[in-house]
């Protein structure tokens, strides 16, 4: 018997997979504990459109990053901070490099994604990566001056 996951199934798998169960255990496990529904053509058509949707949502997604990173990869954020003898008074922020990027292009990045390769509590240049996707990233130099 052939049942579509509602809930994550050690055994079997993940929620929204297709799985091939026996009878019984589909009949008198499965279905009553609402684990499972049973793939006729009517739930197989859904989990299709489901799984199409899924693909396509993905799609999109991944081709938005790729985007992104054409207009990102490897320009120049000029940001300005106060400071003294080359140090700043406190640093530049994963969460400011985001908002610069949000501000001067329209792209939202999360703080997260902002990976520095060091902390900027020093006046100058630095790399930084912006993951936009998974595999996908652009590399940015934030150049930082005194205000």
């Amino acid at each position: 018997m052939k049942v579509i996951l509602l809930q994550d199934i050690k055994a079997l798998g993940k929620k929204g997979e297709l799985a091939e169960v026996s009878e019984g255990y589909g009949r008198n496990y499965l279905l009553p504990k609402k684990l499972a529904k049973e793939a006729n053509a009517q739930a197989m058509n859904e989990y299709k459109n489901a799984e199409n949707s899924k693909n396509y949502k993905i799609a999109t997604a991944k081709a938005q990053a790729e985007q992104d990173k054409q207009k990102l990869e490897g320009k120049v954020f000029k940001m300005k901070a106060n400071g003294n003898n080359g140090k700043l008074f406190g640093s530049i922020t994963s969460k400011q490099i985001a908002e610069e990027i949000k501000k001067q292009y329209g792209i939202a990045v999360d703080k997260r994604k902002v990976v520095l390769e060091r902390d900027i509590k020093e006046f100058g240049t630095y790399k930084a990566e912006v993951k936009l996707y998974t595999g996908i990233s652009a590399s940015i130099d934030v150049q930082v001056s005194e205000a």
